[in-house]
């Protein structure tokens, strides 16, 4: 079992947790990686990942390192801003009245999973690559032609593990929710399981532990309802939760008995802002704490303090 954060680079991180000291890119993840044992990628859904960096990547952390990588927008039917594509493929893109690309032909959207791939090459010849998370949006509801897509996106993955998870709670409500897993057991796809805000919200999918897969995933994102919905604002404020002990204790048993029924199994933090807490060395301080990253010890602590070996 391996927890991590959803990125190492994001404003919480480098104003929050990195020592003064640890300032350029290499330094951040260098350091991050002899804390930690994966971590998620999230900046690849807003651009295309370039092989030359993706090679830093895998040259900065040891052996064993694992990354997971999120997929670009247009690879999960996210529509993305023309500037967000490679140049040559603004050239063929055609943009809606709002100047994005939405519902591009098939032919383009392959092309963008094959560079997607290539890129990653670095990683998967280092053996340092997780799976690939496709994280669909909540306008992708159980129906024919989304079944038709993840059978879809799975071929064009190669052999890539894939990640998938879903923001419409259609797809696990009590009706559909076994179709969904056997499905994506069926696809041999992992089904992430996520925590989010306690809402019947139709883009908060119930919190459901199960695994359809060798690995078994899941994601953090914090339960700060009066954020999740609000128009306009930042991953940080929408994400704004640090996790008490009690309510990362819950998912002590819950990850025990996904690590029996899984080879492998993830759990990454996405509550990526800042909260102040209490400074262990000064009696009566308060420091300003990265969420993520405190949540992410806390929970390999209580992992440990039952019994479960976790990275």
């Amino acid at each position: 079992m391996r927890i991590g954060t959803c990125s190492w680079a994001d404003e919480a991180l480098t104003k929050s947790w990195y020592p003064k000291g640890v300032r350029t890119a290499e330094e951040r993840l260098r350091y991050y990686a002899e804390r930690f044992s994966t971590v998620e990628v999230d900046s690849t859904y807003y651009r295309l990942p370039e092989e030359p960096i993706v090679a830093r990547w895998a040259e900065r952390t040891p052996p064993g390192f694992v990354f997971h990588v999120k997929a670009f927008g247009m690879m999960t039917r996210h529509p993305v801003r023309l500037e967000q594509l490679p140049p040559d493929l603004r050239e063929v893109a055609t943009v809606d009245e709002r100047g994005r690309v939405d519902r591009p032909p098939r032919e383009l959207r392959a092309e963008v999973f094959r560079r997607f791939r290539e890129a990653l090459e670095p990683l998967r010849a280092a053996g340092k690559l997780g799976g690939i998370l496709l994280q669909f949006p909540s306008y992708i509801v159980p129906k024919p032609a989304s079944y038709e897509y993840l059978e879809w996106a799975k071929a064009e993955l190669g052999g890539d593990r894939m990640l998938v998870e879903f923001r419409h709670r259609d797809w696990l409500d009590e009706d559909e929710r076994a179709r969904t897993l056997s499905f994506l057991e069926e696809l041999g796809a992992a089904f992430v399981v996520t925590d989010s805000p306690r809402t019947e919200a139709k883009n908060l999918v119930p919190t459901v532990v199960a695994t359809t897969a060798p690995t078994a995933y899941v994601r953090f994102h914090g339960r700060n309802a009066a954020t999740w919905n609000v128009r306009g604002r930042s991953a940080a404020e929408r994400f704004d939760y640090l996790y008490s002990q009690d309510e990362l204790r819950e998912w002590v048993e819950r990850l025990r008995r996904l690590s029996e029924e899984a080879e492998e199994v993830y759990a990454f933090f996405n509550n990526n802002g800042r909260s102040r807490a209490a400074d262990p060395e000064r009696l009566g301080e308060e420091i300003e704490i990265a969420q993520a990253a405190t949540n992410a010890v806390m929970l390999r602590g209580l992992l440990e303090d039952a019994g479960v070996p976790a990275g």
